[in-house]
């Protein structure tokens, strides 16, 4: 009985001495944690300011965007604004222009994207791998830097003022960015899904598109996602194709409210609203195959 007690006496501090590290690595956590979330906060904070006070500005009166202390809630609020940008100038022929353009810019590059970067992870041929380097060194060319051959070149054949300039060049695969996320996409796939489909009689073609296409659509959402916003904001390849007013982009047409002694900033910022909620929408819309693509990305890397 004495020798009980004794054990039971001498585990006691043992016990308490593991309790007490417990609660302290406990508190550590704790305390790593509320700075993670601390820092997160304070840098989310930081990146909203800006779009607070386009909204703010959106409705404030015209000639008090400026005062100080800032006005974040105006009163009364002027919604009439957005109105006013949206009828003032021909925005509904520039959306009409913008959807056309960005539509078939994004067909254009899921649809060649796709097919060379299948052709670079599926099929051996010789060269592939130097090829393949080829492309991506295209990455670090900039595009202002070939923006003087190529408006050479499409003024050749008479393609300037038309949205061919825009929209041609992505049937030929001309991002390189997509073509390396598609062919990483398509290493992930086990081969024997290929041998498989031969053995049924499928053709090259046939795996590709009947195979293959249906599992990368991550990947097919991530180059959605980052070809519509960056067709829908482009602002430099109208500027140096199109001439027409008719044939402006809403990016384009944005300029308009900045005049050469006065900025309509209210208007500005209603209008810029207004341009930005698709590109908001849609990244809420297609966040799944964004983070899951970046995701089985990571892994395969």
């Amino acid at each position: 009985m004495a020798q009980h007690s004794l054990e039971h006496s001498s585990q006691q501090p043992l016990f308490a001495s593991l309790s007490t590290l417990w609660q302290s690595r406990r508190r550590q956590d704790l305390v790593l944690k509320t700075a993670v979330y601390l820092v997160l906060l304070i840098g989310a904070f930081g990146v909203m300011l800006p779009f607070f006070w386009m909204i703010s500005t959106s409705l404030k009166k015209p000639g008090t965007e400026f005062t100080f202390p800032i006005e974040w809630i105006p009163v009364p609020p002027r919604f009439g604004n957005y109105q006013n940008a949206w009828t003032i100038l021909p925005f509904n022929q520039w959306l009409f222009n913008t959807i056309r353009i960005t539509g078939l810019s994004i067909l254009g590059h899921i649809v060649s994207c796709a097919i060379v970067g299948f052709g670079f992870a599926r099929i051996r041929f010789p060269g592939r791998d130097a090829i393949f380097l080829l492309v991506l060194a295209t990455m670090m060319l900039p595009y202002p830097s070939i923006i003087v051959p190529l408006f050479i070149l499409f003024k050749e054949l008479g393609w300037i003022n038309t949205i061919l300039p825009l929209v041609v060049p992505t049937f030929f695969a001309t991002s390189a960015f997509y073509i390396f996320l598609l062919r990483q996409f398509f290493m992930t796939l086990p081969l024997e899904l290929d041998d498989a489909a031969r053995v049924d009689g499928c053709s090259t073609f046939g795996i590709f598109y009947r195979i293959c296409v249906p599992l990368i659509k991550p990947a097919l959402g991530i180059i959605l996602v980052f070809s519509f916003m960056h067709h829908w904001n482009d602002f430099l390849g109208p500027l140096i194709f199109l001439g027409d007013l008719d044939q402006y982009t809403l990016a384009l047409g944005l300029r308009f409210f900045q005049g050469q002694h006065r900025v309509e900033w209210t208007l500005l910022m209603a209008a810029s609203l207004i341009i930005l909620s698709p590109c908001i929408a849609l990244f809420f819309i297609a966040q799944k195959y964004y983070i899951q693509g970046i995701v089985i990305t990571g892994v395969k890397g």
